[in-house]
């Protein structure tokens, strides 16, 4: 049955009402959208930053004991790596004496941090293009490219920085970095190759500064390692230039690179024995990163009647104690 002409200009009129909402909704969408884009360009992560070490203080500020590899997903040739190291080798070979660390473990120190955020001066919006950070340690200075420019090709040159872009995602900054120089995963021998790359996320929430780290290693890692610090936004702290010269630390020859021979390094065992933890569990593996790894761990070879390192430092605000 044909409806009466009014009912259709009903009928039409809520259609057209219906499309036009859909239509206000999709700009609004857009509005919206673009609204939060611009908002995630406003978040400012310049100035003056103090790392905070409630996170992996041990292995941060006293440094990582040898034979510690507990949390790595290590390889074999990792292992046997690191097993080799003697830490004569930072006093004595004179590439290692005032090298950087890498750009993935820069942050990881004990120096603090300044960010500076680039204008582009040249369209008139005043759109960030680029942040650059300063870390104390030996002057490590980064660029973050957020102009959308291209990674180099694969034969460019290596740095200990690397080379990093980043894009806003939501209120987060994502940055990938890459050319980056061999290095190191921890301070005791565990090293790191140049082929890998690290993605982070940067997240301000007032004064704190937290950052994400994300590293793919090919050649020492059998899967991604994660890791994350925060900072304390500290402006009246000060940030010179740090400077290193080269020159021997300890006596030794001409061409001498302190090392062990496989098997021959008798400091493995000693931060399993003297933590009361399982000595296979300290030589770390993807295996030895997950809760279950517990339902099937050894028992410990050695198991201290007390606490004997690092016990009342750290997060209790205390010196911790040099071995």
């Amino acid at each position: 049955m044909a409806l009466p002409e009014s009912d259709h200009a009903k009928l039409g009129g809520t259609q057209l009402k219906k499309t036009s909402i859909r239509a206000a909704c999709v700009l609004l969408g857009l509005a919206c959208l673009g609204v939060t884009a611009a908002q995630a360009q406003e978040i400012d992560f310049s100035g003056d930053w103090r790392p905070i070490y409630h996170e992996d203080g041990q292995e941060r500020i006293p440094g990582p004991d040898i034979g510690d590899y507990t949390g790595l997903p290590l390889n074999d040739a990792a292992r046997l790596r690191a097993d080799s190291y003697q830490s004569a080798r930072i006093s004595v070979v004179m590439e290692d004496i005032c090298r950087q660390h890498g750009g993935d473990y820069s942050m990881r120190g004990l120096a603090p941090m300044r960010i500076s955020r680039e204008l582009d001066p040249g369209t008139g919006t005043g759109e960030p293009i680029a942040f650059r950070t300063r870390i104390g340690f030996f002057t490590m200075d980064r660029t973050i490219y957020l102009d959308g420019r291209p990674h180099p090709p694969a034969d460019a040159p290596h740095t200990w920085q690397g080379f990093s872009t980043g894009e806003w995602v939501g209120n987060q900054l994502a940055i990938k970095t890459t050319h980056l120089k061999e290095s190191y995963h921890r301070r005791n021998g565990v090293a790191s190759g140049a082929d890998r790359t690290f993605t982070e996320r940067w997240v301000r929430h007032g004064d704190i500064l937290t950052v994400v780290v994300m590293i793919e290693d090919p050649a020492f890692l059998t899967e991604r390692l994660h890791h994350s610090q925060s900072w304390l936004l500290d402006p009246g702290q000060r940030i010179t230039v740090d400077t290193c010269d080269y020159a021997p630390e300890i006596p030794a020859a001409a061409g001498t690179i302190p090392h062990y021979l496989p098997g021959q390094n008798p400091f493995l065992t000693e931060f399993a024995d003297l933590t009361g933890i399982s000595r296979k569990a300290a030589r770390g593996g993807a295996e030895t990163m997950y809760p279950e790894y517990r339902l099937q761990m050894e028992a410990a070879t050695v198991k201290p009647e007390r606490c004997t390192l690092y016990c009342t430092c750290m997060n209790q605000g205390a010196v911790c104690p040099v071995k």
